[in-house]
């Protein structure tokens, strides 16, 4: 159930939640895959490695393969493989809470907690690096924590954690948990041989930003410097410390409420895994600048030590109905997130203040993003300009396809001849023909048949 609803919301939404999601994975990807796409600061100075961008590189190239060389093709498949990613999560914590001695039952149930609940079934067709690394993450554990994991599961366990570093930068917390653990176990040989891989994979870490952009490791100490020395994410906006459990509750409460007391359950069987996941939390919620998105790669644990507390439940509950219950009103709470899912807003996001954030989080930019690909199969199409919003809020070239200037809502104006094609709102036509429209926007068609060239364009976004 879980991966249906993410295959059919990759499929049916082509809404922004947030920037990122466009300008750090899918526009990269195209520019390297065909050419040509906007460039984010990120990928200009370099804050970010190139491993996600290569990632959705390689399924666009697999489309085009497969004949889906259109952005309904390459899009699809794109977000249908991390609907199907966070399908896979959802069974890596099951994974996850098995290794700690749970019934398949307790597992299944505890995983409910994330295929099923509101958040992560909103997040999961987005290209987004937290997105990606999940999976390695609750994976990587389970593998390399289970009690009596064998010295193959444990390396395994360790790459797929350094993998997920590469995936976004941030878990590196889970690799340093994860050494933590094994030698709070006092497994030394096993935290040496952790540390080793790990070790390896920071060095090819440091090898793709010196074959990218010339300096070891020079994506993170950029990132790192950005947001931890100069504090310049705080420019996004600041929140208080409670933010991810004032978030978590409003946009599905009861699950949330669920998790974390099941958790609390397991923390004789699973404590060095409840603490790596308390301190991930802790260190995201002590940084100025938040989303949401920044804690989904331990949403899945917690749906794992869900799992294994609920075990323990169990195990200690005298034979009764109420007994054989308990799991199905587990996957009953999740269950009731999902049919809710719908009812989401910014403000459930924790995302905008104002009036927008009591607006739906579904398919936000949407509308503009559909007529961003009508105007790329526009045969006279020489140049387009974005009037109705911020160039960061639009698909891109990711949407558009077609090598053609795309200006920015500043640019010049219509009667520059730098363009001949408009996006903006219903009603401003001016002198020019509506061609399409979609909600609020429309497609305009200039009276210009031909465009000049603007010495001064440039693809980096605005």
């Amino acid at each position: 159930m879980g991966a249906a609803l993410r295959v059919w919301l990759a499929l049916s939404d082509d809404g922004v939640y947030w920037p990122d999601e466009i300008y750090q994975s899918l526009e990269p990807a195209h520019r390297l895959v065909f050419g040509y796409g906007m460039r984010a600061w990120e990928f200009i100075e370099g804050a970010r490695n190139w491993a996600l961008p290569a990632m959705v590189a390689a399924l666009f190239k697999l489309s085009t393969w497969l004949g889906l060389d259109e952005p309904r093709g390459y899009l699809g498949l794109t977000r249908g493989v991390f609907a199907l990613i966070g399908a896979a999560t959802a069974w890596g914590s099951a994974r996850l809470a098995r290794a700690y001695g749970a019934s398949a039952l307790a597992a299944a149930a505890g995983a409910s907690l994330f295929a099923l609940t509101a958040v992560p079934l909103y997040f999961a067709p987005r290209a987004l690096s937290e997105n990606a690394s999940a999976l390695p993450v609750v994976l990587g554990l389970a593998f390399a924590l289970a009690p009596d994991a064998s010295r193959r599961q444990r390396l395994v366990g360790a790459s797929l954690l350094g993998l997920a570093v590469l995936l976004r930068l941030q878990t590196g917390i889970f690799c340093v948990g994860l050494l933590g653990v094994l030698v709070a176990r006092r497994e030394w040989r096993q935290a040496g041989e952790a540390l080793a891989v790990l070790a390896g994979w920071a060095l090819l870490f440091g090898l793709l930003d010196w074959l990218t952009w010339g300096r070891w490791f020079h994506s993170a100490r950029v990132y790192l410097d950005f947001n931890l020395v100069q504090g310049k994410a705080a420019t996004f906006g600041t929140a208080p410390f409670s933010y991810y459990g004032d978030v978590l509750w409003r946009s599905m409460g009861a699950p949330t409420a669920v998790a974390l007391g099941l958790s609390l359950f397991a923390t004789r069987r699973a404590p060095g895994l409840l603490a790596v996941a308390a301190v991930f939390v802790a260190l995201h919620a002590w940084q100025p600048h938040k989303e949401l998105r920044f804690i989904l790669p331990v949403l899945p644990l917690f749906a794992a030590l869900a799992g294994v507390g609920l075990d323990t439940l169990l195990r200690h509950l005298p034979p009764s109905p109420a007994r054989l219950a308990l799991p199905l009103v587990v996957v009953a709470v999740a269950g009731v997130s999902a049919l809710r899912m719908g009812r989401l807003t910014f403000q459930d996001l924790g995302q905008y203040s104002g009036a927008k954030a009591l607006s739906s989080a579904w398919d936000d930019f949407g509308p503009l993003n559909r007529l961003l690909i009508q105007a790329g199969k526009r045969e006279d199409l020489c140049g387009l300009k974005v009037e109705a919003v911020h160039l960061a809020w639009s698909g891109g070239y990711s949407y558009l396809h077609r090598d053609v200037p795309l200006f920015p809502h500043h640019a010049a104006g219509r009667d520059s001849g730098f363009y001949n094609y408009v996006l903006t709102m219903a009603g401003a036509e001016g002198a020019g023909q509506r061609v399409a429209a979609e909600g609020p926007f429309i497609l305009v068609r200039l009276p210009q048949t031909h465009c000049v060239p603007d010495p001064n364009w440039t693809s980096r976004l605005p």
